[in-house]
Order: structure tokens, then C-alpha cells, then sequence
């Protein structure tokens, strides 16, 4: 892959990002089956701080459903224990009696199951992370099933859950490092509080009125914070080096610990004539349709990954733009820039 006139523009997008404050550095890589074909760094993990390096740790906030519930839940469909198209309640007790067993898997994947949308879970249920499962478990229906496309991490939470279930309530956190990350390789990649020897490495995000400084290797989201660091929705963090081994195979996959049926199944749409069109937990990239064949996943902290297999390429963006801002309008156009320059 051809990658010299594209490296010099993308470099200069995210040196202007970083001097426009959309964040306070950037680590990028682009990549086939082969592995990275580009990449660097750009700013500083913070202002004034350390360089934004290969070595730099992320919090990757939501694309922790793309890096372990995704997969996880791919292993448990290709050994035949996840049926996709069942109600829940046929299958898992916990979910029996209440709304959500009325929802399949595959609604889960796609967001259409008719979830509520994102809330503070502690103001619902409390702080006990079994009264969170169980009110995240029973909580009614914002719409019928089916009905529409809403993004919402419950969707994520609740697919986590199923998965301890049907593994003998083996965490999600074990789940994703044995299933997933350790076959590929993946050793900078874990669910956070990251240990003291690391937190040097990582990307400090949104400022905390609690401690008075900005949360580094603790996870910025608050629910995932309340559930101890390590859920569905988000607190994975990693480098883009191990990102891209993880698209590697998702780009080509012919070796565990998910395969190419899962994939494909996942990338292409699934939602009929709803919109907006969605695969399984991946998404088109916005600004492209089906016939362009990128899709990609965003997270809330400035991050982002992207895949084709059409065009055999990917590419990983890993910004901490939330060390400046809850606004997403800036970040959203750094990364279509970036997106279009890396699959011209």
C-alpha cells in the first residue's frame, strides 16, 4: 500500500489539531493484513508534557465494544453457545420475565433493541454493582423491539453480562485478555486502573472535581467507574500498536480467536431500511455508504478505528481530545479528514 502522499497531509491535520486545542496529541497508525505502513505521533500526551509516542496508552472508551465485548460475543457465537435470533428470556434466566428477554442478541448488536438511551446508573440503581446488573437487567423498553436504530451503551453492559453467563460467570475483564487479546499479542492492551508503572504512559483526559487534577489510567467514565473499571461499555486502554494487530485480523481473518464468518457477518449492514444503517456493533464511517465499505467505531475520548476489507486497509486514531472538551464538533472533523486520507 501506497501511503507517501498521504503521510504529509496527515501529519499536518493533526499538528494543526494540536494547535487549535482539539487536543493535546494524537498517535496514529495506517496498515493491511500485513501490518502498519505508517504512522507517528503528534503534541504531547499533555500540554507541556511528555511526546505523544507509539508507547502511549489510551483510554479507548467505547471502542472497548469493539476490542472486547465484539469479539467475545464472535466467540461465543462460532462455538455454537450464542444464538443470535433467540429472545433472551428463551435462554438466559436472568433476562426471563422482564423486557429484555423479549430482545435477541443480534437487536443488541445492532441497536435496535429498544434500550433507553445512556443514563446515570447511579442515580437509577444505586451503587452495588449487582443492583446495577439487576436494573440494567429489568429496566423497561424505551421501544418496541425492532422499531429503531438508538446508539446506547446499555446495549454493551447487557452483552457483557450474557457473556459471563454463558461462560460460568467468568468476567468480561478475563474474558477479553484470554480470549482475545492474548492470542493476538496484544500485551499493551487491559482494562484499567492502570498500575501505578504505567500511568506515566498514558494520555490524561477529563479533569476530575474529585481529585483536582485530570484523570490518568482510571477510566473517564463514570459508570464504568462505578462498576470497578471493567465493563462492556468502556475502560480498555491501549497503544496503536496493539490496535493494529487487532485489525490485522479483523482485515484477514484466517487464524483464532475469531474467524472470518463472524466478521462478515459484522461488517455489512443489518438493519434493513432503518437508519442509520449499522452492522454489528460496527458502523459505516460517516460520510460513506455500504458501497465504500469502511466502517469504524468512535470513542468519546477522541479515539477511533476504521476497516475495509474491500480495500484491504486500516487505521487507528488515538487522540485525548476530552483533556480540553466535551465537544464532539472539532474531533468529528479531524477524524473525517483523517478517515478520508487514509482510504483515498
Amino acid at each position: 500500500m501506497n501511503t507517501t502522499l498521504a503521510v504529509p497531509r496527515i501529519e499536518r491535520l493533526l499538528q494543526d489539531g494540536v494547535r487549535a486545542q482539539v487536543f493535546p496529541g494524537a498517535v496514529w497508525a495506517v496498515g493491511d493484513a500485513g501490518g502498519a505502513v505508517a504512522g507517528g505521533g503528534v503534541g504531547a500526551l499533555a500540554p507541556g508534557g511528555e511526546p505523544a509516542g507509539a508507547d502511549a496508552l489510551f483510554d479507548l472508551a467505547s471502542l472497548t465494544k469493539i476490542i472486547a465485548v465484539w469479539p467475545v460475543v464472535g466467540t461465543l457465537v462460532e462455538n455454537g453457545k450464542l444464538p443470535l435470533d433467540i429472545p433472551l428470556g428463551d435462554f438466559w434466566p436472568e433476562a426471563a420475565g422482564h423486557p429484555l428477554g423479549d430482545v435477541t442478541p443480534l437487536q443488541l448488536l445492532t441497536h435496535t433493541a429498544g434500550l433507553p438511551l445512556r443514563a446515570n446508573l447511579r442515580a437509577l440503581y444505586g451503587s452495588d454493582p449487582q443492583d446495577v446488573r439487576d436494573g440494567v437487567v429489568r429496566e423497561r423498553l424505551r421501544r418496541r423491539p425492532g422499531e429503531a436504530v438508538e446508539y446506547t451503551d446499555r446495549a454493551a453492559l447487557a452483552l457483557g453480562y450474557l457473556a459471563e453467563f454463558l461462560t460460568g460467570g467468568r468476567p468480561l475483564r478475563e474474558l477479553a485478555a484470554t480470549r482475545v487479546w492474548q492470542p493476538l499479542g496484544m500485551t499493551e492492551t487491559r482494562y484499567g486502573p492502570l498500575p501505578p508503572e504505567l500511568v506515566a504512559r498514558a494520555a490524561p483526559t477529563e479533569y476530575d472535581e474529585e481529585t483536582g487534577t485530570h484523570l490518568r489510567g482510571t477510566v473517564h467514565d463514570f459508570s464504568t467507574r462505578l462498576l470497578g473499571g471493567a465493563c462492556g461499555i468502556a475502560g480498555t486502554f491501549a497503544t496503536a500498536g496493539d490496535l493494529g494487530r487487532f485489525l490485522r485480523q479483523v482485515l484477514d481473518p484466517v487464524r483464532p480467536p475469531f474467524g472470518a464468518e463472524w466478521t462478515a457477518a459484522s461488517l455489512r449492514v443489518r438493519t434493513g431500511e432503518l437508519a442509520p444503517p449499522r452492522g454489528l456493533f460496527w458502523h459505516l464511517a460517516p460520510g460513506t455508504t455500504a458501497r465504500d465499505d469502511i466502517w469504524a467505531h468512535y470513542g468519546f475520548t477522541g479515539t477511533g478505528m476504521w476497516v475495509s476489507p474491500a480495500r484491504g486497509r486500516w487505521a487507528v486514531l488515538l487522540t485525548n481530545k476530552l483533556y480540553f472538551t466535551r465537544a464532539t464538533g472539532p474531533i468529528t472533523r479531524v477524524r473525517d479528514a483523517f478517515r478520508a486520507t487514509a482510504f483515498p
